[in-house]
């Protein structure tokens, strides 16, 4: 019997924050069953839950959470009672890095906002300079072409979008309701 829950864990989590997360899985009460969650990327994490009343809780104090390692992650929370074992959530998770431990100067933009963010100033720069090429001592500089530079702003304008879409749940940025019968 596979019971499909979903919800116990997010989809991202800093480490150096305490890590707290209920579940309620009636078809796998505590104490009679024990849930644990195994994680698998840069490093390899395993939790126990903790019973409280018929639920369970993952509790991971800031201190633990603080050297864990960032990066993306593939876990499985698991119900075992009596050598049964059987998983009730599967996915991935997002582990940041503590942010009261990076340096200043941090650029905590995504790699597609960067990268838009250089075409735009390279396009800015561009529109004073109407030169494409100049040679100087038999070194020649070529510029990349502002019609190719506003395709890739395009492109990353609308990749920007998209992730900006799929963090808010949005389904192509517009709220989807569903009604039973």
């Amino acid at each position: 019997m596979k019971a499909t829950v979903t919800g116990i864990f997010p989809a991202s989590t800093s480490a150096g924050l305490t890590f707290d997360r209920p579940a309620t899985l009636t078809a796998y009460p505590a104490p009679d069953w024990q849930l644990e969650a195994v994680l698998r990327g840069p490093a390899q994490i395993d939790l126990a839950a903790e019973a409280v009343a018929n639920g369970h809780r993952f509790l991971v104090p800031a201190s633990e959470t603080a050297g864990w390692e960032p990066g993306d992650y593939w876990y499985s929370v698991r119900a075992t009672s009596e050598g049964t074992v059987v998983e009730v959530e599967a996915g991935q998770i997002t582990i940041k890095p503590d942010l009261a431990q990076l340096d200043a100067g941090h650029d905590g933009r995504a790699h597609v906002q960067r990268v838009l963010d250089a075409i735009e100033a390279v396009l800015e720069k561009r529109a004073t300079i109407d030169q494409e090429k100049y040679s100087i001592n038999n070194r020649e500089l070529w510029r990349t072409p502002i019609p190719d530079l506003l395709i890739l702003r395009d492109r990353y304008r609308s990749e920007l979008r998209r992730m900006k879409a799929a963090r808010k749940g949005g389904l192509f940025n517009q709220a989807v309701r569903v009604g039973f019968r």
